[in-house]
C-alpha cells in the first residue's frame, strides 16, 4: 500500500500537465506555474512544445520523452528525480496518456517513490463528449481503433453489445473507412463526429452512421472525435434465434419482409435496424 499526499509530500515530483488542444488561452494559470517551476518538461514534441513555452515566456528546458526512446528517457527522468529534481511532462495536446505517450514513465516513477501529480486541463473527447447531445455517463473511451480493416473488425464486433457510449479517436486519413466500418458492424446509431475542438472552425456534426457516411462535406483536416450510442439494453436482452424464428413464421405464412418486421418491432419493442441487421445477417452466413 502506497499513499500519496500530493500537497504535503515535498519530494521531487513528476506533473502530468495538460496542454491547450487549440486555443493556447485555455493553459490555466497553475500549469503556466507549474512549468515555470520544475526544472525540466519532457515532451512529447519538443518543437511542438516550444511554441507553447515560448508564447508564455516559460524559460524551463526542454527533453523529449515519446514512443520512440520511453526505455532511455525514463532511465534519463529517474535520475534527474533523484537528484531531487521535478519534472512535467506534456504531449502535444491534451492530457499525457491519454492516447499519448506516458504510461510506462507514471509506472516507473510511482513504483520508485516518487509523488506523480495531476495538473488539470483540456482533454478532446471530454470536450467532444459533454458538447454531443448522447449519454455522457456511462462511457467508454477506447481510443484509437486498430492499423488495419481486420483489427478494426475485431475491435468493433468486441464492442458492438457495449451499452455505454462509445468514444474513439480518429485520424482524418482513416476516417472515412472508419466511419463505414463502424455502420457495417454497430448499424446506423446515433452518432456525432466532432473536430477542430475550441479552434476557430470547431465542428460538430451530429446525426446517425449512416448519415455520416452519406455526408460528403466534412472538411479533412486534423483529428477527429468519433461518439457512437452504445447498444440498447432492452436490445441486448432480446433473443435472436427465437426473433428470427417468429421472422421465419411470419413469413411463411405470407406476410410481406416489410409487415413481418414491423410486427416484431411492435411486439418486442426493438428497433427496427437491429431486426434489419439481424435479418440480413442471417442470409449472409
Amino acid at each position: 500500500m502506497k499513499i500519496q499526499q500530493s500537497f504535503i509530500e515535498k519530494k521531487p515530483t513528476l506533473y502530468l500537465v495538460a496542454t491547450p488542444i487549440g486555443n493556447l488561452e485555455e493553459l490555466s494559470p497553475r500549469a503556466v506555474a507549474i512549468l515555470n517551476q520544475v526544472d525540466v518538461i519532457a515532451a512529447e514534441d519538443t518543437r511542438h512544445t516550444k511554441k507553447l513555452t515560448q508564447h508564455f515566456q516559460i524559460k524551463t528546458p526542454l527533453i523529449a520523452h515519446h514512443a520512440h526512446n520511453t526505455e532511455q528517457s525514463i532511465k534519463g527522468l529517474l535520475e534527474i528525480l533523484g537528484s531531487d529534481k521535478s519534472i512535467a511532462l506534456v504531449s502535444d495536446a491534451g492530457y499525457p496518456l491519454i492516447s499519448d505517450p506516458g504510461q510506462e514513465l507514471v509506472a516507473a516513477v510511482s513504483d520508485a517513490g516518487y509523488p506523480v501529480v495531476p495538473v488539470s486541463g483540456s482533454s478532446a473527447f471530454l470536450n467532444a463528449l459533454v458538447s454531443s447531445g448522447l449519454r455522457v455517463q456511462p462511457f467508454l473511451f477506447y481510443g484509437f481503433l486498430g492499423s488495419n480493416v481486420s483489427i478494426i473488425r475485431k475491435e468493433l464486433e468486441a464492442l458492438k453489445t457495449v451499452s455505454c457510449t462509445l468514444v474513439f479517436y480518429v485520424s482524418v486519413h482513416k476516417l472515412e473507412k472508419t466511419l463505414a466500418l463502424c455502420l457495417d458492424i454497430l448499424g446506423p446509431r446515433p452518432a456525432v463526429l466532432a473536430r477542430e475542438l475550441t479552434k476557430q472552425y470547431e465542428t460538430f456534426y451530429r446525426g446517425t452512421l449512416a448519415e455520416l457516411v452519406q455526408f460528403d462535406q466534412i472538411e479533412n483536416r486534423g483529428e477527429f472525435v468519433l461518439m457512437i450510442t452504445g447498444m440498447d439494453k432492452q436490445e441486448d436482452d432480446l433473443d435472436e434465434i427465437a426473433l428470427l424464428s417468429q421472422y421465419e413464421r411470419y413469413i411463411g405464412q405470407g406476410m410481406t419482409r416489410k409487415d413481418a418486421i414491423t410486427t416484431l418491432v411492435k411486439e418486442t419493442g426493438a428497433k427496427k435496424n437491429r431486426i434489419y441487421s439481424l435479418i440480413h445477417g442471417s442470409k449472409s452466413e
